[in-house]
């Protein structure tokens, strides 16, 4: 692809040096308002006439070839655009992830914190009742130790 492009450009440069233009089965050559014929200034030679219309032409030709560059200048002008909104698209979609995956994680500390301050009060209540075996007080600091592991662990992803 680059070097299609490259060599149209060369192609473009090289014809806007001179414009080969075909009348009466001649090839005749427009450089400056100046035809050129196996390169000989003919200019003064041909009448108005065909002056005008080999000019004319000439003009016709270069307007053409000035509207394809600017045809692949905006082709090439919407491709970045599309390639940049693309881009855009996916920096929105990985800061969308990211925000509810932050999000998650606050619900997933939030519901950890509750747990552990309701088990806590529970634990706090059966012991002042005295309804604790010294194996259910082991069971519940244990309960409770790993709640404070959990709640640590969803405090670092927040």
């Amino acid at each position: 692809m680059k070097y299609l492009v490259s060599i149209f450009i060369i192609m473009i440069s090289l014809s806007i040096n001179a414009q080969d233009i075909e009348k009466n089965g001649k090839l005749y050559q427009v450089k400056n308002e100046r035809i050129f014929l196996d390169g000989k200034d003919v200019t003064d030679t041909l009448n108005l006439e065909e002056k005008t219309a080999i000019i004319k032409q000439s003009r016709l030709i270069a307007e053409k070839i000035e509207l394809n560059e600017k045809a692949k200048k905006l082709e090439k002008n919407t491709e970045k655009a599309e390639k940049s909104q693309k881009i855009a698209e996916k920096k929105q979609k990985k800061a969308e992830k990211e925000l509810k995956k932050r999000l998650k994680a606050q619900k997933q500390l939030d519901k950890t914190t509750k747990k552990l301050e309701s088990s806590q009060k529970k634990y706090k209540k059966l012991k002042h009742k005295g309804k604790l075996s010294p194996q259910d007080e082991t069971k519940w600091l244990k309960k409770i130790e790993k709640l404070n592991a959990s709640l640590e662990k969803a405090k670092k992803k927040v």
